[in-house]
């Protein structure tokens, strides 16, 4: 595993070496998210720019921001599988039906994420009919009618979903991290059970049933890494050279202050664009720590300004990194909408005996505006000795020097998703399938 140095950022030295410094983003005051200019109308010539959501966020303060700033949404779990199909045959529709309607009432184009994963994904897809676990079985005879059985599942799952939604959605992550963080194929159940068979019949049947206008993308993070980017880049040029119908590749793009680089970032882009696909920046945020998050700020109020001045600077090279390729790219999603609400603040306490926040959007837990949404929002681009000298923040803590996992892909997560979808089938038990929409 390549190893990484990754620091917290104190950078009182930062504004003598960049021409006119990260605090030339800082504002003499932080206006709210809803008295600064819409990001989506900056942006709209280069690329639309989304958010991740939960559904209480579709109403009040959140989703006045929602529809002053971004052009696009995505789920950031009610459309995983553990959430639309707990239980076979039994599909509930109603919180991914809400995203769905706020969408179509608001005018916002809408991701779908994610129709096959290996996490959050309910365990009975890989029960045989006598009720063993699939991978378990070892008689080849078996082994075979339980990847029948198997494919015959996810197409049921992707079939219902894409025929449902086929109107309403305007980009599919079809298959999320089928790479191992080691490279090759990540050794899921649904590889173990099917090999790379699940990945083909999922995109096919995603285009049997959403049409050809249907965009059908594959999803993964850390993909500017190798052995990653490169084992990515030969799976999906190995699919197209055999007609599997993908379209687009989601870089997720969970990235931290000074990792990965801005060139490697380019060239990852760059290598998956010559296949001629289309780019999305899928789950954008900012970190303030390396991996793992250790140590952690206790509270908000810790983080010091110096470090959203580094966060400031980052997001400017970033965006103009964005902006000289937005012949490529089409769309660049938050994993979020501001610092009240983030998954590295799980991963933070996770790593931090429960206590810890993280801060890696451009506004803050108050939904004011941060140095990094006036540096991101600038219309004077970084310059070429910025960008080759990327950010270089001072030393105050050490950290480790793992490669990070995706965002929903933690223990914590994946229970609370558990939890939810759980209480979700509770609920939800009277108003089955059959149900038409409201």
């Amino acid at each position: 595993m390549r190893q990484v140095k990754r620091t917290i950022a104190a950078v009182a030295a930062l504004s003598l070496t960049a021409p006119f410094g990260a605090t030339a983003f800082a504002d003499s005051h932080s206006p709210h998210a809803l008295d600064a200019d819409s990001m989506q109308e900056r942006f709209a010539d280069s690329f639309d720019i989304g958010a991740a959501v939960e559904l209480y966020q579709l109403e009040g303060e959140h989703g006045d921001i929602l529809k002053h700033h971004y052009g696009s949404v995505v789920a950031e779990n009610v459309m995983k599988p553990l959430y639309i199909q707990p239980e076979e045959g039994e599909f509930y529709w109603d919180e991914a039906d809400q995203l769905v309607a706020f969408a179509n009432e608001h005018d916002l184009d809408l991701r779908y994420h994610t129709l096959i994963w290996h996490s959050q994904v309910p365990e009975w897809f890989f029960i045989d009919e006598e009720g063993n676990e699939m991978v378990d079985e070892e008689d080849p005879d078996q082994q075979e009618a339980n990847k029948e059985l198997l494919l015959e599942r996810l197409e049921t799952h992707v079939s219902t979903v894409v025929e449902r939604y086929k109107d309403d959605i305007d980009a599919w992550d079809v298959v999320n991290e089928v790479i191992d963080d080691e490279g090759g194929l990540r050794e899921s159940e649904w590889y173990q059970i099917t090999g790379d068979e699940y990945i083909k019949r999922a995109f096919h049947t995603a285009r049997e049933y959403g049409g050809e206008d249907a965009k059908l993308f594959i999803n993964d993070y850390n993909t500017e890494i190798n052995p990653k980017r490169d084992d990515l880049y030969a799976l999906v040029e190995e699919l197209l050279d055999e007609g599997v119908p993908i379209d687009g590749i989601g870089h997720q793009s969970h990235i931290q202050l000074d990792w990965p680089t801005l060139e490697e970032i380019e060239e990852s882009i760059r290598l998956f664009d010559g296949l001629g696909l289309e780019t999305h920046i899928t789950e954008l945020d900012v970190s303030l720590y390396g991996y793992p998050p250790t140590p952690a700020f206790d509270t908000y109020a810790d983080i010091p300004d110096e470090a959203f001045e580094v966060q400031a600077e980052r997001y400017h090279q970033l965006f103009t990194l964005y902006e000289s390729l937005d012949e490529m790219i089409t769309n660049v999603t938050f994993w979020g909408i501001a610092d009240d609400h983030t998954w590295l603040d799980d991963r933070a306490e996770e790593f931090n005996d429960g206590i810890g926040k993280d801060a890696p959007f451009v506004f803050d837990v108050d939904k004011n505006v941060k140095p990094a949404y006036w540096a991101m929002m600038s219309d004077e681009p970084a310059t070429e000795a910025e960008m080759e000298a990327g950010v270089e923040p001072v030393d105050v803590v050490e950290h480790g020097d793992e490669l990070p996992a995706t965002a929903t892909n933690m223990p914590l997560y994946g229970l609370l998703g558990l939890v939810a979808a759980a209480v979700g089938v509770i609920l939800l038990k009277p108003r089955k399938t059959e149900e038409s929409r409201a």
